[in-house]
């Protein structure tokens, strides 16, 4: 191990051993290891020469030090982020520069707490409408000069916003930035900050439902992003059993993102899937997806803390992110020689192979967890040769 080898009173040496146990907990490599206490080093003699404590290290601070280091010539800026977050756990660093809050930030802030606590919905939805909010509101804040933004709001103004943002939207994206909208419009007349229903004045998207065939990818090439994967390593078993939790139980990204070490019921033999609005469902557990997890727990991955079950490869060690799913699948479709595709892709996979087996709508619709059957019903029409069984003749086609 590397030694503090600084100045015993400069102002981050107390805390250098506990930083370094922090880094190694964390998974880094003794390099890393290494690298990271230097610069706090160098962050720690910066601040003595600048006459500063350590209880006055901000992130503005951070910045006035990497001007010095680009003012002696160093273009590359090392990250700061886990001794930031070390030193903030530790209740050691000054207080952040306290902002005035804008009007317009105050009623986002508003908002937000309305689409968390009133809504209930699930974070990714607040952010996107939080974004349109922001949007839409910040641009009549600038050409106002202050304010809100919701001052004086017309449907007229509504509608061009919508008409500028939908123009380079696809019809599920436009119909989705409709939505937000609305939510918004509703949200300010719920609060008294504008008095029309502003949103029933919202014109809807034209565009219909299920007008195309589900995209697929036969059982040939799911098998391929299977056998991609190299199982003699910890990354490949971790990205096998993902894909494989994919492929056999049509999980969503984020379905697998969230899967903790408890929800796998080894005796029972059932896993236990959190899927939209917070629904919890139990799935049996196939052996081949059981053996993959297995394998992985045993042999790949990392002995931390975290109580997630798929972890980064890298440190720092934490839970795999759902939109780190996609990654490794788009990095299986590179080994495979296949086009990229999207982990949704495997969930249509799946659905589209129980039909060709035989398999009912009902019975795909459980295993899909669809709230409804509507949503199953799309891949009906994958099946053609069934169709034509059922398909009525032409209107005057015989004559």
């Amino acid at each position: 191990m590397v030694a503090w080898t600084h100045d015993a009173g400069s102002p981050l040496a107390p805390f250098a051993d506990g930083f370094r146990e922090q880094l190694v907990r964390l998974g880094y490599t003794a390099n890393s290891v290494v690298t990271h206490i230097v610069v706090m080093g160098q962050l720690s003699r910066w601040l003595s020469a600048a006459g500063l404590e350590a209880g006055e290290l901000t992130w503005a601070r951070v910045e006035e030090f990497f001007d010095a280091r680009r003012d002696c010539g160093q273009r590359r800026m090392p990250t700061l982020v886990p001794l930031m977050d070390y030193l903030g756990a530790q209740d050691v660093l000054g207080p952040p520069t306290s902002l005035v809050p804008t009007p317009l930030v105050e009623l986002l802030d508003l908002y937000r707490c309305h689409l968390v606590h009133d809504r209930g919905l699930a974070p990714s939805t607040v952010l996107c409408r939080e974004r349109t909010a922001g949007r839409f509101l910040s641009d009549r804040s600038s050409a106002a000069g202050g304010g809100t933004g919701a001052e004086g709001l017309t449907g007229a103004d509504v509608q061009a916003f919508l008409l500028g943002e939908c123009s380079v939207l696809t019809v599920g994206s436009a119909k989705n930035r409709v939505t937000e909208i609305r939510s918004l419009l509703r949200f300010l007349r719920l609060h008294g900050v504008i008095e029309a229903d502003l949103a029933a004045a919202v014109p809807p998207v034209a565009g219909w439902r299920d007008t195309a065939l589900p995209a697929t990818m036969s059982t040939a090439s799911v098998q391929a992003l299977l056998d991609s994967c190299d199982r003699s390593q910890p990354t490949g078993m971790r990205d096998f059993a993902i894909l494989i939790l994919l492929a056999r139980l049509g999980l969503r990204s984020c379905e697998v993102a969230g899967l903790g070490m408890d929800d796998v019921d080894w005796r029972a033999g059932e896993i236990s899937i959190r899927g939209k609005g917070g629904g919890l469902d139990r799935l049996p557990l196939p052996a081949d997806v059981g053996e993959a997890v297995v394998a992985y727990l045993s042999a790949g991955r990392p002995i931390t803390e975290c109580r997630l079950l798929f972890l980064t490869c890298l440190a720092p060690l934490r839970g795999i992110r759902p939109g780190s799913i996609g990654h490794v699948v788009h990095r299986a479709c590179e080994r495979s020689g296949l086009p990229p595709v999207s982990p949704h892709r495997l969930r249509h996979a799946l659905a589209t192979e129980m039909l060709a087996q035989g398999v009912t709508l009902m019975a795909i619709s459980q295993v899909l967890r669809h709230r409804d059957l509507a949503t199953t019903a799309v891949y009906a029409k994958v099946n053609r040769i069934s169709l034509r069984t059922v398909a009525q003749e032409w209107p005057g086609a015989g004559r």
